[in-house]
């Protein structure tokens, strides 16, 4: 799109106001470089327009794309230019908290959003042994209600089938409360004590979740209405 205006946010918009564009670039920014790793976070997305903007962004010199080695397709990286997109991001999250995100719908609540965020979320290293898995329990789903996030070494994988293994933690929840609980906008602590939230494990693992498993980086923006 262009406005034709000199005006420097005119030409930022020229680049950044199409559609997804913001969303791929937070992709990006929270680990992404593989298309199909983008198309996780961006369920809705088609690969038709997941491909347009890739190329609008690599033309525009925000990302570079780079082959994978002994492999068909890229990877896609962020360039100077693109990481200083990241201030953009938090400042329209932050509003986004404050203004927009009121009255979440139905609609709005995504499960495989939420377990990349929480996937993305774990804190290996304040986790016991080489090995933890957490097990998620979504009461009010019928389809996709159960997950496992499954860490190993610094890595951690999402299985939506039964890994095998003894689970150190159990979540036995309703997809908003877990979400409530990630974004800051209610504590573990109550959400166990109104009983929207079941948490089973060792003590040392569950008194303080957020040791091992980091909140939003929006917790704590509270809504207009509540200031």
């Amino acid at each position: 799109m262009d406005y034709g205006q000199f005006c420097p946010i005119a030409k930022a918009m020229e680049i950044l106001c199409e559609r997804w564009t913001l969303l791929i670039l937070r992709e990006l920014h929270m680990g992404a470089t593989r298309f199909n790793e983008l198309q996780r976070g961006l369920t809705l997305i088609s690969p038709t327009i997941l491909t347009k903007r890739l190329n609008d962004l690599t033309n525009a010199e925000l990302i570079m794309r780079k082959k994978i080695p002994g492999q068909r397709g890229y990877e896609y990286f962020l360039t100077q230019s693109g990481k200083e997109t990241l201030p953009i991001l938090k400042v329209i999250g932050d509003w986004g908290m404050c203004w927009a995100r009121g009255d979440l719908r139905d609609s709005d609540l995504d499960v495989e959003l939420l377990m990349l965020y929480l996937q993305r979320s774990i804190k290996p290293e304040q986790l016991p042994g080489n090995q933890s898995v957490i097990r998620f329990e979504f009461t009010d789903l019928s389809k996709f209600g159960s997950w496992w996030l499954v860490v190993k070494g610094d890595n951690v994988d999402i299985c939506l089938e039964d890994p095998g293994q003894d689970v150190d933690v159990y979540f036995t929840t309703n997809l908003r409360t877990m979400i409530d609980c990630w974004m800051g906008d209610t504590s573990y602590s109550a959400a166990i004590k109104n009983k929207s939230l079941t948490l089973v494990g060792p003590s040392a693992l569950t008194r303080n979740v957020q040791n091992w498993l980091s909140d939003s980086i929006f917790a704590g923006i509270r809504p207009a209405r509540e200031i």
